[in-house]
């Protein structure tokens, strides 16, 4: 198994530690912070247990990957020996340009150099390093050890065989790993993404639904079938005839509804008021943070719920 280096040790960082470890990987891990990186540690293995009881570390026991995971107080220490870097450092241009430059310097030749920003393409930070051909982005949806989507992103002058790389030891640790062909700004999920969020915002501005209207009609609706498949084979099972049936039948419905679909919401302008009121309604601040372990409770059971799909039904 490979040394994997964490250099950054926020919420990202540790996730990443997680997945990592859960694959038989020896995980360093390192953050500028004093303290930061034992912070992740102890996070990393206090969420095993939970990861256990719905058996998704693949057999082991939390002592077994716990024993994984190592905080080290240098970067030096963070990539003697290691094969690949999955960077989480904050999304700054300038500090991405300091860091990088110090990874290329220090790791060996072949040592691949992993970002997860989400804002960030990886042209703007690696140009002028003389190892730019092993640098990337590698964003994760958060967090990776529940959620598999990863986006490979290469700048221009990445190398074909870092990619490669990249690809086959995600796909090992158990990412379903996304490769684009080239950057572009907000990689593909932040872009579909991007997309939903400003149609709800519209719709919710607009006074066309309530915000619990829209989330359910997500929720209870197109998530669904978005769980375990995505938008082209949810049209391609959509007509009998398959996509080029849908596109036939469907695609003038959506022509139509695409001029309305131009205009723009301030998302911090009046409907912002509403959004909150409404949330805060539902949940209050005070409770957020218990929303959000019932949030990741509920990842863990649906990504244990589709292991075992996969294994009876087929994925």
């Amino acid at each position: 198994m490979a040394v994997i280096a964490i250099v950054g040790a926020g919420l990202i960082g540790r996730a990443w530690a997680i997945t990592f470890a859960r694959a038989g990987h020896e995980v360093r891990i390192y953050d500028a912070f004093v303290g930061a990186a034992d912070k992740a540690k102890e996070f990393a293995t206090e969420a095993l247990s939970p990861l256990a009881v719905e058996d998704l570390l693949d057999g082991q026991s939390v002592e077994q990957v716990a024993a994984r995971l190592k905080s080290v107080p240098t970067l030096a220490a963070a990539l003697v020996d290691a094969a690949y870097v999955q960077e989480n450092t904050p999304e700054d241009l300038a500090s991405k340009k300091l860091v990088f430059a110090q990874l290329d310097a220090a790791a060996a030749p072949d040592t691949i150099l992993a970002s997860s920003t989400s804002a960030l393409l990886p042209s703007y930070f690696t140009a002028d390093l003389a190892g730019r051909a092993r640098c990337l982005v590698v964003h994760p949806i958060n967090p990776p050890y529940l959620i598999p989507a990863a986006e490979i992103v290469p700048a221009p002058w990445t190398a074909p065989e870092a990619i490669d790389r990249t690809r086959r030891l995600l796909a090992a640790v158990g990412q379903s790993p996304i490769v684009m062909r080239r950057e572009i700004d907000g990689f593909v999920m932040n872009r579909l993404q991007g997309a939903l969020l400003e149609e709800a915002f519209r719709l919710v501005a607009d006074g066309y639904a309530s915000v619990e209207d829209v989330d359910i009609g997500i929720r209870e609706g197109l998530a669904l079938r978005w769980s375990f498949m995505g938008p082209f084979e949810t049209i391609d099972l959509n007509a009998p005839g398959g996509v080029r049936d849908y596109v036939a039948r469907y695609q003038k419905v959506y022509e139509r509804l695409f001029p309305s679909m131009q205009r723009r919401v301030d998302w911090a302008g009046p409907v912002l008021a509403t959004v909150e009121d409404e949330r805060r309604a539902r949940v209050p601040e005070a409770g957020l943070q218990k929303r959000q372990a019932w949030r990741d409770r509920r990842l863990m059971a649906l990504a244990a719920h589709k292991r075992k799909a996969a294994g009876e039904i087929g994925s």
